[in-house]
């Protein structure tokens, strides 16, 4: 039972998943990725076929959960800090592209059309807590 591997994070893109796969490996968990290499090839199936999967062997499921857990999951500045909302004050803010003007639209279209991705992105910042969107600063 302990040969086997299970799942327990998906990734959008392989960079993301190599990032914990090292940090994984640098305690001595053996982990398995799935699905990168198809993703690398094409990155617009990655929601399709459920991410990239990182895999531990199920006796290493435990620890790796607890460094997975460890390692901070939400947006923080160039210097490391964790981002406040304006609102709430909560640091619970979690960083998403948007399309909110025309050129970011224009941009968008001429990727989807000819295949390739956006040229231009908008990012923004959102509050988990109270929901409060507010831009890059």
């Amino acid at each position: 039972m302990s040969e086997t591997f299970v799942t327990i994070a998906r990734y959008q893109y392989s960079s993301e998943a190599q990032i914990v796969k090292g940090r994984l490996e640098a305690d001595g968990i053996d982990v398995f990725l799935r699905d990168n290499i198809t993703i690398d090839t094409d990155p617009l199936v990655s929601n399709a076929i459920g991410g990239v999967k990182l895999k531990v062997l199920s006796k290493d499921a435990e620890k790796a959960n607890a460094i997975l857990n460890s390692i901070q999951k939400y947006a923080t500045d160039d210097e490391g800090k964790a981002i406040v909302c304006p609102n709430c004050g909560s640091n619970h803010i979690e960083m998403y592209s948007t399309i909110n003007s025309f050129k970011s639209l224009f941009f968008f279209l001429i990727g989807f059309i000819s295949g390739t991705l956006p040229f231009s992105t908008r990012y923004q910042y959102k509050c988990e807590n109270c929901k409060t969107e507010f831009p890059i600063k």
